[in-house]
């Protein structure tokens, strides 16, 4: 049987809100929303492989500036905004790679980028709900 430390963690998943206005109520100059803004900028450094990157529509946080929510296997989701497009790229993905790195999606607290800890709109439980 194979010891659970060899098993692979399933990938995580990074979705960007790319019609996050961030209270602006019109587009940059390049015709680009700041969610499309900060998506093309994560698309634009290395990301790990076991991270996907995707773009969706709307997350419906639209008064909250940029949001993006965390998801994975049977970990827990995170959704977390006031995200800016230009500094906050880079300490995004390090999150996704601390929530990556855990089995249920809990990064210890004192692990966390500052900003997840003080940003968190929602944290939603996995399908499987374990036993508190």
């Amino acid at each position: 049987m194979k010891d659970q430390a060899d098993t692979p963690l399933p990938p995580t998943e990074l979705l960007i809100c790319v019609k996050c206005r961030r209270g602006r109520a019109t587009v940059a100059d390049d015709d680009r929303w700041p969610g499309q803004i900060l998506f093309d900028a994560l698309t634009a450094l290395p990301v790990p492989e076991e991270i996907r990157l995707t773009p969706v529509a709307c997350l419906q946080n639209c008064d909250h500036g940029c949001t993006v929510a965390l998801r994975g296997g049977d970990r827990w989701t995170y959704v977390f905004a006031n995200l800016d497009e230009v500094a906050d790229p880079a300490m995004l993905l390090d999150g996704a790679a601390r929530y990556h790195a855990t089995e249920n999606g809990l990064i210890p607290w004192r692990e966390r980028p500052e900003h997840f800890k003080r940003n968190c709109v929602a944290r939603i439980p996995p399908l499987e709900v374990p036993n508190v």
